[in-house]
C-alpha cells in the first residue's frame, strides 16, 4: 500500500495479497466507492429523457421543437428533485453490503467498528458531493428553461445572426443574457464538482492507506 500513490492502482496491490484480510478490507471500501459514485452518475444521467441541444443550436428550431424541448427540461429538473431520496436509500443498501462482506472475513468487532465508522465517514462526503452535483444539475435545467420559455415568447420576433439570437428590445436581451449566465454558471460548477470527484478519491485512499498501516 505505501506505492500505492492512485486509486486506479488498488486493484494491483490486493491481487498481490488476496488473503491479506486488511487489503480485503481496504478493497470493499473501493468497491464501495466505485458503486457509490456509478449510481450518482446513473441517477443524473435518467434526469434527461435524451441528448439536450446546445442553447447555440437552437436558432432553426421550430415553435414545436422549443415547446418540446422546455418541457423535457421541465421534466428533468423535476426528476432531479426526487434523486436525493433515492440516492439515500441506495446508500443504505451498499452500507448493509458492506457490513456483511467485512463480518465474513472475521476481523474483529474492534476493527469492525473503525471499518464502519470509516465507510459512514465516505458515505457522508459523497452525500454532501452528490447533493451540491443535483443542486448545479437542477440549476442548469432551470436556467435553460428560462431561455427556451423566452424563445417561445418571442418566436417570429428575434432573429438568428451568426449564430447568436437578437431581439428587437434591449429589455428582452438582457432578460436572455440573464438566463444565459445562470445556465453558463450552473455548467461551470458541475465541471468544478466533477474534479471534485477525483479529488475525493484520492483523500480515500490517504485515508485507507493510513488504516491498513495502523
Amino acid at each position: 500500500m505505501r506505492d500505492v500513490t492512485d486509486p486506479a492502482e488498488l486493484d494491483q496491490a490486493i491481487k498481490q495479497y488476496p488473503s491479506n484480510r486488511l487489503l480485503r478490507l481496504v478493497a470493499l471500501a473501493n468497491e464501495d466507492v466505485n458503486d457509490i459514485d456509478a449510481a450518482a452518475r446513473r441517477l443524473l444521467d435518467e434526469a434527461a429523457a435524451r441528448p439536450l441541444p446546445m442553447l447555440g443550436d437552437l436558432g432553426t428550431a421550430s415553435r414545436n421543437d422549443l415547446d418540446a424541448l422546455r418541457r423535457d427540461l421541465k421534466t428533468a429538473e423535476a426528476n432531479v428533485a426526487t434523486f436525493a431520496p433515492r440516492y439515500d436509500a441506495l446508500l443504505t443498501s451498499a452500507r448493509e453490503n458492506v457490513e456483511k462482506d467485512v463480518r465474513s472475513l472475521n476481523v474483529g468487532d474492534e476493527r469492525l467498528t473503525s471499518f464502519m465508522a470509516m465507510i459512514d465517514e465516505q458515505h457522508g462526503a459523497w452525500t454532501a458531493l452528490t447533493s451540491n452535483m443535483l443542486i448545479a444539475r437542477a440549476d442548469y435545467y432551470n436556467a435553460y428553461e428560462k431561455c427556451v420559455a423566452l424563445l417561445v415568447r418571442e418566436f417570429g420576433i428575434y432573429r438568428v445572426t451568426n449564430g447568436q439570437f437578437v431581439f428587437p428590445f434591449q429589455s428582452t436581451a438582457n432578460g436572455y443574457n440573464r438566463a444565459a449566465t445562470a445556465m453558463t454558471d450552473a455548467a461551470k460548477r458541475s465541471s468544478e464538482l466533477d474534479g471534485e470527484r477525483a479529488s475525493l478519491r484520492q483523500s480515500a485512499l490517504s485515508r485507507w492507506k493510513a488504516f491498513v498501516e495502523d
